[in-house]
């Protein structure tokens, strides 16, 4: 599984025309913090410092940096950072990931988490974990139909008032994800094998929508984006705490929501 997994990461990396490695050096981690920085919005206060990864490394963390292979100078546009959860050895919660604009549309970010997959399968680690904003939509669409990962849960107001570029003066709702690192269907994902979101005959399913660019709209028109922040945060916390599931994400139709399936039965 290990070789398939790294397989898939060099075709990942290729595509994208970067190299993802750990990062160890003061330098390379003073770096990784800058590059986190200037990704938030927040140069001056990045959201993980050199200290902290340098301690995070040292740790054992997963801490690793994305290079511009078309570069001379092998930028670093990108960083995942990811910790231990429990169980510690069985289990990783992947903190922060992103990328810069340098590399927009060329799928670093997958390679990026790719090689965070394959690190976690050579160490025995079979469960991966994240949280990101439910509102938006390419996040939605990349983890759970690119990725292959599954929502586990709904997160109100996960982190309380955030201060950086991209979450300042909005409510910081989550969505946990486990992605199952060692499964036919993630291992087919990383392969290149969308996941649908597909109505199972005769289910009683229902869509909960979201906005196309809750970024741009967020600008345009703060009262409307907080609308969706509600409305999306009552649909998906009312379904999943019926026993519901998000089946699926839909770049048009948004979380596809299956109803608790013992309902049929009463």
């Amino acid at each position: 599984m290990t070789t398939q997994a790294w397989a898939s990461y060099d075709a990942a990396a290729v595509r994208a025309r970067v190299a993802v490695r750990e990062l160890s050096g003061v330098g390379e981690l003073q770096e990784a913090a800058a590059v986190l920085g200037r990704i938030w919005g927040v140069p001056d206060n990045p959201p993980m410092s050199a200290e902290l990864l340098r301690a995070m490394g040292k740790a054992e963390s997963y801490v690793a940096g994305a290079y511009d292979a078309d570069r001379p100078d092998g930028a670093m546009v990108g960083v995942c950072v990811g910790f231990h959860s429990t169980p510690a050895a069985r289990t990783m919660h992947s903190h922060i990931a992103g990328v810069t604009p340098a590399v927009a549309g060329r799928h670093a970010g997958f390679a990026l988490k790719l090689h965070q997959r394959a690190w976690c399968l050579d160490r025995g680690i079979e469960l991966m974990e994240w949280t990101y904003d439910p509102l938006v939509s390419r996040n939605a669409y990349f983890n759970l139909a690119k990725l292959g990962a599954r929502v586990a849960e709904y997160l109100p107001d996960f982190y309380g008032a955030m201060t950086d570029g991209i979450n300042r003066h909005d409510e910081s709702d989550r969505i946990l994800v486990h992605w199952s690192l060692a499964t036919p269907e993630v291992d087919a994902a990383c392969a290149g094998t969308r996941v649908r979101a597909v109505v199972p005959s005769g289910a009683a399913a229902s869509w909960v929508h979201v906005p196309r660019d809750i970024e741009a709209l967020r600008l345009a028109d703060p009262e409307q984006a907080r609308g969706w922040r509600t409305k999306v945060r009552d649909q998906l916390l009312v379904a999943l705490q019926a026993g519901g599931r998000v089946a699926g994400f839909d770049k048009e139709q948004g979380y596809l929501v299956l109803p608790y399936e013992g309902d049929a039965c009463q």
